[in-house]
């Protein structure tokens, strides 16, 4: 596959930020921040990030994560050039942008929150980071920039105690990230002293496996220094790797700590190459290491020791290493993964770009063709970017200034699309904006988990729509944009999207939206009217005091706005199609708005009232939504019908327990 240099990655980089940020009426600087925590984020270099711009005497900062697998607090602030071949972000530079960022920490610690107005999201920020700081065992500052920087990727120094390690990703580790072909840099380990192992009787060319013996204290700080990326390919660590600490494991560390090694299953691991001492019995390094079975324990034995201060000196885990030839990693480790997560039930899902349904969207979109709706008669594609880099590297294949011109106008950047964007317009139709408000990563994930083994049938009718749902969610975004209602653009764009699919009853004519490329009067109308309602439902939560951001991922947030008295328009409602427009996005997303009464009902009230015992002994979940548990079991154990609400909510609630570790029977 042809690869941009980086001189060009740079180029195209500053072309698709402008478009982007042209597109979504927002700044250079604040494209470049999203779209580059975007890519770290998919990496897992971060998490849970937010972002907000805010500038003062001596800081300034561009957003905040929270990362719950290495439990760090992570800053930003960024650099944005429009000509970066002529600039470099030297020693001096950088220690100016940490020490701005540094100060900016300080100030919310001393309370800036309260000089900050309460509707924004800069006040959210300074709230949230102020509230996480006595509880961060580490804060690490990033700087991003799409300069070429002279000054050290990594630092470490100390504040008040607290360990705070400096990061630069500049334009030379961004196109390296864009051109490896994975999610993130394959992570190579020297093990000093070297791990004394036993190798097995080789049975496949393509694999052979060792047995090991590795200390805790060696298992926790690869996990505090790779964090989730150590467990990408991991099935059970999307599902269940929550921050938290299995209390079995922990109760083992602090006070038989001995007795560990004989207690625990350990891990399963994989490599794609193993390398030896002379004397080939014990284990010096590994490359593309990755633990598939024993992400609760590797997680466990990190928080134990960061958070409770356990000892690991007497912590030894049994390790199963199978190195596997890099031509079938892809394909051996996932099911390795599989069939090492089948001890308890958990749902098996790829979540990379070999999936079944991405390849199809892909296919189709490829060779399908958008109407010309601008009166040009130049007919264009929707690009589905599968894997990350597509684009770029589609465009990269062009080798003349005049095809790239001519692949850019068939391929228009505005209609480029990912993975993650697709996730966001098939929730944001189904009613469950308060998962798109959680973060692109977080968001795609529940897809693939609701989607489960019923993939949608990805034909051209079904990319069609989703295509129509892209452009509906665009142009809202627009809209609510143009409004300039400050913070929270995303959520109130999500909102806007299922509030209006729920009240016409998903009756909107994606096929219209298609043909016409655009919305219609009457829908844009509806959109700029019902925006400034679902706005006010979010900036001011039920319960005052609520964190704003936070308060948009709950589906409290969404109660409140389907509470919002609104009423579709003559004008539109005369455009509605007579059913709701077919579509099958997989369980639990199709319809998941209006509810399923017969699904509930075939759940036998043991399992309702199940549902509502663990979560009250877990504290999981809302206590409204235990209560619904409880409710539900009482209806079908008296046989009454549930309500459309009672069934929605209750789908919800079931799949979010499930999601967080329930099992019938349990």
């Amino acid at each position: 596959m042809t690869q941009l240099d980086q001189s060009e990655y740079g180029q195209e980089l500053i072309a698709d930020v402008l478009a982007t940020a042209e597109a979504e009426n927002a700044s250079a600087p604040e494209t470049f921040t999203r779209r580059v925590l975007d890519d770290l984020e998919q990496a897992g270099e971060v998490e849970n990030t937010f972002t907000a711009y805010h500038r003062g005497h001596g800081m300034e900062v561009n957003g905040y994560g929270a990362n719950e697998s290495l439990g760090t607090l992570d800053l930003f602030i960024t650099s944005f050039a429009l000509n970066p071949h002529e600039e470099r972000l030297n020693r001096t530079a950088a220690e100016t942008l940490f020490k701005r960022l540094l100060t900016f920490v300080n100030r919310c610690r001393d309370g800036l929150a309260k000089d900050i107005d309460e509707s924004s999201d800069v006040h959210d920020m300074c709230e949230a980071i102020a509230k996480a700081l006595p509880e961060s065992p580490r804060i690490r500052l990033f700087v991003l920039t799409n300069t070429v920087s002279s000054a050290p990727a990594f630092a470490t120094t100390e504040l008040d105690g607290l360990t705070v390690s400096r990061e630069i990703w500049d334009l030379t580790r961004l196109h390296r990230l864009s051109s490896s072909g994975t999610l993130s840099e394959p992570i190579a380990v020297d093990f000093d002293p070297p791990l004394p192992c036993l190798a097995t009787p080789v049975t496949d060319q393509d694999y052979s496996v060792f047995l090991a013996i590795m200390p805790g204290q060696v298992l926790s700080n690869l996990y505090g220094q790779h964090g989730t990326r150590l467990l990408e390919l991991n099935v059970r660590s999307f599902l269940q790797t929550k921050g938290g600490v299995n209390r079995g494991i922990r109760d083992t560390l602090l006070h038989n700590p001995d007795r560990f090694l004989a207690y625990n299953n350990g891990i399963t691991a994989t490599a794609s190459a193993v390398e030896f001492t002379p004397d080939g019995t014990a284990i010096r390094r590994v490359h593309d290491l990755q633990v598939v079975n024993g992400g609760q324990t590797t997680a466990s034995i990190h928080y134990a020791h960061t958070r409770d201060k356990a000892d690991l000196s007497n912590v030894f885990v049994q390790m199963k290493l199978t190195r596997v030839s890099s031509d079938h990693l892809q394909e051996i480790v996932p099911e390795i993964s599989k069939y090492s997560n089948t001890q308890n039930k958990v749902t098996v899902v790829d979540f990379s770009s070999n999936h079944p349904f991405h390849v199809a969207v892909e296919k189709v979109t490829r060779s399908l063709w958008a109407p010309a709706a601008d009166g040009s008669g130049q007919e264009t594609r929707w690009f589905y970017e599968r894997a990350r880099g597509q684009y770029t590297d589609a465009l990269a294949r062009e080798r003349t200034p005049a095809s790239q011109r001519k692949f850019k106008a068939l391929h228009p950047t505005a209609q480029k699309f990912t993975k993650s964007d697709a996730a966001k317009y098939i929730h944001s139709w189904a009613g469950l904006a308060y998962l798109v408000s959680r973060g692109a990563e977080k968001n795609f994930r529940e897809l693939m988990m609701r989607m489960g083994d019923e993939i949608p049938s990805a034909d051209t009718s079904y990319c069609q729509r989703l295509v129509a749902k892209a452009i509906l969610f665009k142009q809202t975004d627009r809209i609510v944009a143009a409004r300039s209602f400050g913070a929270y653009k995303i959520n109130i764009t999500a909102y806007t999207v299922a509030r209006l699919a729920q009240a016409t009853e998903r009756r909107i004519d994606l096929d219209r939206i298609w043909r016409d490329q655009r919305l219609t009067p009457a829908l844009t109308e509806a959109i700029d009217e019902l925006c400034g309602p679902v706005r006010d439902a979010i900036v001011n939560p039920l319960r005052a005091g609520t964190n704003i951001g936070e308060w948009a991922k709950r589906p409290d947030c969404w109660e409140a706005v389907l509470a919002v008295p609104w009423t579709v328009p003559a004008s539109l409602t005369a455009e509605l199609t007579a059913e709701p427009v077919p579509d099958s996005d997989g369980p639990g997303v199709s319809d998941a708005a209006s509810g399923d009464v017969e699904t509930v009902m075939s759940t036998s009230a043991v399992e309702w009232f199940a549902v509502s015992r663990w979560a009250k002994e877990t504290q999981n979940l809302q206590p409204w939504q235990r209560q619904l548990a409880d409710t539900l079991g009482r209806y079908i154990s008296n046989g009454w019908t549930v309500t459309d609400k009672q069934a929605t909510q209750g789908l919800r609630l079931l799949g979010e327990a499930q999601h967080l570790g329930f099992r019938p029977g349990s």
